[in-house]
């Protein structure tokens, strides 16, 4: 696409890459005229702004020379290193003279522009380069086989390469090595090429086309392989770019047959090796990867033939075209559109006008307006190929399982007639963040597997870092051990031994007496007479009713067990009414087995009680539903301490569900670290209940599926696929989160995955899309030197689809594929990639 141009019938060059802005230096061509007949010449310097959307460069500076030229160069000798404007500009005349021109002298407006200048050469000077190791030296070619090598820093006395090439001829192109600094190629209109040694001051080899039809018109350097070059022939029975090898030079390894009349000059990208700028008779521009002979792009030029075409050295994206109708045009390769131009074009006819009616009515004219076209067809298609200087070097990413994938595309060597596309490599490795998570989590599975719960919850007692950790995992080692109610009481601080003795202690600090009286049994009027009346007529209602009433609590209980069952029963109800002592409650529970009441109204702080009279005297049946009504209690307290106590009677109560929420709100489960300590209380507490309990092992809560979905994440993430699916169900119909499987992955196991959506809509399983997403950005990076970008786009975009688990637009962008590319480059995948897009579609992973 056309950016800028210059309407100037002249040569040009663009300033060195470390120089910013963007500089174009142009001096009038010899042997060339303009449409004025003009015969005066000039040096212009313009700069390049892409800012400005105008198709006109802003010029600078112009300075009026007396010599017109062949060749004109920038080179960066005398450069600022913070790259102010320097350099030198090197200009070959039409006398044979090489002249030095102050580039930051003429923008200033100087008119001692001239470093030096030397008419050494005899006949034009037609051929310049400038050494980029040793900047200060500059080759010049010329007629009669001549070649001189300056010095910039002492301009008086150049040398010369070697004896003169005979028979003596016009020397065209000329050009250094550009890895070998003292290597020097000369070619002439013949087809002759010839290489020089600076340190031997000879040549060492010469090439030329057999059939004697090459005219050479342009030579280059390969970029990157030091024996590679490329010469340009302008005959137009053999229009051709040949490739040689100096190792192989007794013919060119490839020609390149993109013209169809003689080529006129060719430029190679520093930038890019793969991109070969040539122009020619038939005016057409390409750029030509010379490693495989492809056309990846054609400027879009009008008809004129081009004589100078260059790469811009600082942005590698433009070039410059200078053609015969007299104009310098500035191109990028990136694409673009061109309706812009197009509408600029009209506004400048028009505004050559004035807006006035050129037949004389003096009528203003309106607007041009452009016919709207019903397609666009005026944009201009970037590369085929992206560019060396937009790709990525080096490249890395994440994928599933812990795996880090990465590229780099290194530099190869090219060998005469490599047809094959050089070779990429993709890594793959394993990466491991957390190896303290996964140690852990293996010494859980071997425990697991094992059934070594007891020494493992010791192990866990003996690291624990608190006091609370340790008790719980005491808790939990209780579980696994006989008599675990009274390890419980133990626990808990209450021990039947100690008890036993603090109370012969007590014993043997007091003094009982014990009186035997004998009474008589006589009537008398108070209560004592109304008791003895009752006991004498055998009614033991009115005997207790009365010493209640007296307050005679002792002799009530002992008539009321005399009276039977449910006086005694109904008398134990009115003491425990009447009586307000500390354990009145706690006898009251003792006497009438009521738990619930007691763990329903007891103060939380006496927590440690309560939970150690459930342990005593709760029945089985009922056990559980105490120690999780205890254990509610406490998580709803405000009390930070006494919630996270709550875990301790979930695990009594062997509630796993509960045991999760609880330890959830009162932990930090948001480190891999923190969730392991979580698994391993649900796993190990899990195992206790099937054990002791009749519950179903299988039965797995909303809660719980989702920590262990993030454990399995983890773990996968971390390279353990085989632990991950340990955690995962057995099969589609029975949820078994706690089936270890062994370390090796059968087909079998990842069938597991297809139930897990249907089973519990919670769980957030995404093993398979993960590992969808992993296979198919890995396959699109190993085949994508071979598919159409048309496909590598599709496949990418189903990579994002699958992401995203969005695989409806998935199965859409494959039909799309399938419908619009060549079988033979889809049936290889395709009809798999349906397969699975549709399966994972349907069971909604």
């Amino acid at each position: 696409m056309k950016l800028k141009e210059i309407d100037r019938t002249a040569i040009q060059a663009w300033s060195p890459a470390q120089h910013h802005p963007i500089y174009l230096a142009t001096g009038t061509s010899a042997q060339q005229l303009d449409a004025t007949f003009s015969t005066s010449a000039s040096l212009e310097i313009f700069e390049l702004d892409l800012s400005d959307p105008s198709l006109d460069m802003k010029s600078c500076a112009t300075f009026s020379s007396s010599h017109r030229y062949h060749k004109l160069i920038w080179g960066p000798h005398r450069m600022a290193s913070n790259g102010s404007l320097s350099g030198v500009l090197i200009a070959g005349g039409e006398n044979g003279n090489v002249i030095l021109y102050e580039p930051a002298k003429i923008i200033a407006g100087d008119t001692e522009v001239i470093i030096a200048q030397k008419d050494k050469h005899t006949g034009p000077v037609r051929a310049l380069d400038v050494n980029i190791f040793q900047t200060n030296l500059v080759a010049s070619g010329a007629n009669e086989s001549e070649i001189y090598i300056w010095d910039l820093n002492n301009f008086a006395t150049p040398m010369t390469p070697g004896v003169k090439t005979q028979p003596l001829e016009d020397i065209s192109c000329i050009s250094w090595n550009k890895q070998v600094q003292h290597i020097l190629a000369s070619a002439s209109p013949s087809g002759r090429a010839t290489v020089w040694d600076l340190r031997k001051n000879e040549p060492i080899i010469k090439v030329s086309d057999h059939s004697n039809r090459m005219h050479c018109s342009g030579l280059a350097w390969h970029p990157d392989v030091a024996t590679q070059m490329v010469l340009a022939s302008e005959d137009d029975r053999l229009p051709v770019i040949q490739m040689w090898d100096l190792r192989f030079a007794s013919s060119p390894f490839r020609v390149l047959e993109n013209h169809t009349r003689g080529v006129l000059t060719i430029a190679w990208s520093m930038a890019d090796s793969e991109l070969l700028l040539s122009c020619g008779k038939d005016a057409k521009i390409l750029c030509s990867n010379p490693n495989t002979g492809e056309v990846l792009y054609e400027l879009p030029t009008n008809t004129q033939w081009c004589f100078d075409i260059q790469w811009c050295p600082r942005n590698p994206a433009v070039l410059s075209a200078a053609s015969f109708d007299g104009r310098i045009s500035i191109y990028s390769i990136m694409g673009g559109s061109t309706d812009g131009l197009r509408q600029k074009q009209v506004d400048k006819l028009s505004s050559s006008f004035g807006n006035l009616d050129p037949f004389g009515t003096g009528q203003p004219l309106p607007p041009l307006q452009l016919p709207q076209q019903t397609t666009p067809q005026s944009s201009v298609l970037p590369l085929k190929k992206p560019p060396k200087w937009i790709r990525r070097p080096v490249g890395a990413s994440f994928s599933f399982g812990g795996k880090l994938v990465t590229f780099e595309n290194t530099k190869s060597q090219q060998q005469q007639g490599a047809e094959q596309p050089p070779h990429h490599h993709v890594y793959v490795s394993q990466v491991v963040t957390e190896k303290e998570f996964l140690s852990r989590s293996n010494q859980l599975q071997e425990a697991v597997q094992s059934e070594g719960f007891v020494s493992y919850c010791q192990k866990k007692m003996e690291v624990a870092q608190t006091d609370f950790e340790k008790n719980v995992w005491a808790f939990l080692k209780v579980n696994f051990e006989e008599d675990s109610r009274v390890k419980y009481l133990e626990l808990l601080g209450y021990r039947k031994d100690d008890l036993g003795k603090k109370v012969n202690v007590f014993e043997n600090c007091h003094v009982f007496q014990y009186f035997f009286l004998k009474t008589e049994l006589f009537v008398v009027s108070d209560v004592d007479g109304l008791i003895t009346q009752a006991l004498l007529t055998g009614n033991f209602d009115s005997a207790v009713s009365l010493c209640l009433h007296d307050n005679r609590m002792a002799d009530a209980i002992i008539l009321a067990i005399a009276g039977g069952q449910e006086l005694l029963s109904k008398t134990q109800k009115k003491y425990f009414a009447t009586m307000q002592s500390k354990i009145t409650r706690l006898i009251t529970a003792v006497v009438t087995k009521n738990w619930k009441e007691i763990v329903q109204s007891c103060d939380l702080q006496n927590w440690r009680e309560a939970l150690a009279a459930v342990l005593t005297y709760a029945r089985p049946d009922e056990f559980a539903a105490l120690c999780d009504l205890l254990g509610t209690r406490l998580e709803n307290e405000g009390d930070n301490l006494l919630q996270t106590q709550a875990c301790l009677c979930y695990i009594c109560a062997g509630n796993v569900e509960k045991l999760v929420s609880c330890w959830t709100k009162a932990q930090d489960a948001s480190s891999p670290l923190s969730l392991q300590d979580l698994i391993e209380k649900i796993v190990i507490l899990r195992k206790a209940v099937q054990l002791t309990q009749a519950v179903d092992p299988n039965a797995v809560g909303a809660l719980l599926a989702e920590k262990m979905s993030q454990y399995a994440n983890l773990l996968a993430a971390q390279g353990s696929i085989a632990a991950a699916l340990a955690f995962l169900p057995a099969n589609t119909s029975q949820v078994n989160w706690f089936h270890f499987a062994s370390p090796s992955c059968s087909p079998s196991q990842f069938n597991c995955l297809k139930g897990l959506s249907v089973t519990y809509a919670t769980y957030k399983i995404i093993l398979l899309p993960s590992v969808l997403f992993f296979l198919l950005n890995i396959f699109v990076l190993l085949v994508s030197l071979q598919l159409s970008p048309t496909i590598i786009n599709g496949l990418h975009s189903i990579a994002k689809s699958i992401e995203t688990r969005n695989y409806t637009e998935g199965l859409n962008i494959h039909t799309h594929i399938v419908s619009t590319s060549n079988f033979s480059e889809t049936s290889a995948f395709m009809p798999v990639l349906k397969v699975v897009l549709t399966q994972a579609n349907k069971l909604g992973v």
